[in-house]
């Protein structure tokens, strides 16, 4: 087979534009040295897609997006030492490279692992992506251990790395999770993912500062813009704040006064630069078996069966309305 179906966009439209994600045919990816082919059986759909999708310039060529995938791999670079043909793999990918929304996906073995074999593909494709970024953000920007205690809040927990941040969290450290919910929904997932404590984000200031009156230890920060005083308040001093997010003009000076560090926390890091890529494929396989002896459950809840240009512009609808709880996955029949 020289070509495969994919979804691409030709230019950042808006996702009701009927052109927004379209159905394409393309050539199957040529193999780097260190790639596995995998046939891609379930995908979900993250925040990075909607912003990618919204930035993309007018081309002739299509873009094809996607980080997380679960599929099982047909095909191996001759530099493959760790995976092989027939081996069901889950990863988030490589946003330098062509996406998972894609009959098959080349990716770099050293950022992908054997998913774990207690889920389905689709249960599976939702953890990749939010699990290394809050992996990273919690084991590395934070250097939170088993014996580390205090307060971490995680801003805008029923989303889909703070559902894995709790959960991680809880199992791996002895830390007090504090969770920002507003809606009824969305705190009763964060207390079903493991939240100690749950407070409105609206209410950020007063709430945080209610249940941790000296202040909190780590704050997980998506939402950035407009939070910065916010966090000079409720941090102790040599506290500590990670953001995935990069609003524009971010005035991080009112930290300076308590000494409190700020992070940043792009999962795709290592990829981008070539550094110490295989941290990630360990971190996914210790995953999987921390998912397999049932101490971390996948965070689905909804999903499409199918993938093409129809499902896939309805969880790009669902993710873009801001009221997920969890995530969105899309599994082939």
């Amino acid at each position: 087979m020289t070509t495969m179906t994919a979804v691409g966009s030709y230019a950042g439209l808006p996702i009701e534009h009927p052109d927004a994600l379209q159905d394409i045919e393309v050539d199957v990816p040529q193999l780097r040295p260190h790639d596995v082919l995998v046939r891609v059986l379930a995908v979900s759909v993250n925040p990075v897609d909607i912003k990618r999708r919204a930035a993309l310039d007018v081309s002739d060529t299509p873009t094809i997006l996607g980080h997380d995938a679960a599929g099982v791999v047909e095909a191996v670079g001759p530099a493959v030492t760790s995976l092989r043909v027939g081996d069901e793999v889950w990863y988030a990918g490589d946003v330098s490279r062509p996406g998972t929304n894609a009959q098959f996906h080349a990716v770099d073995e050293r950022i992908a692992a054997r998913k774990p074999q207690s889920l389905s593909f689709a249960d599976a494709a939702a953890l990749p992506l939010t699990t290394i970024t809050a992996w990273e953000t919690l084991f590395e920007r934070f250097a939170l251990t088993r014996e580390s205690v205090g307060d971490l809040v995680v801003v805008g927990a029923a989303g889909g790395v703070g559902s894995i941040m709790i959960q991680l969290a809880k199992a791996l450290t002895n830390v007090r999770v504090i969770a920002t919910a507003s809606r009824e929904e969305s705190q009763s997932w964060v207390r079903d993912m493991g939240a100690d404590v749950v407070i409105d984000h609206h209410h950020l200031r007063e709430q945080a500062l209610s249940v941790a009156p000296g202040g909190v230890d780590y704050v997980f920060s998506p939402h950035s813009a407009g939070n910065i005083g916010t966090y000079a308040d409720i941090v102790r001093p040599f506290g500590h704040v990670t953001a995935i997010d990069e609003p524009d003009n971010l005035d991080l000076l009112p930290l300076k006064q308590k000494s409190i560090a700020w992070h940043w926390e792009l999962m795709f890091t290592r990829s981008l630069f070539g550094y110490d890529m295989e941290y990630q494929q360990e971190l996914l396989s210790r995953t999987a078996r921390l998912v397999d002896d049932g101490v971390l459950r996948s965070t689905v809840t909804k999903s499409y069966d199918s993938l093409d240009s129809s499902t896939l512009r309805a969880a790009h609808r669902d993710v873009e309305s801001g009221r997920m709880v969890g995530k969105v996955v899309l599994a082939r029949s």
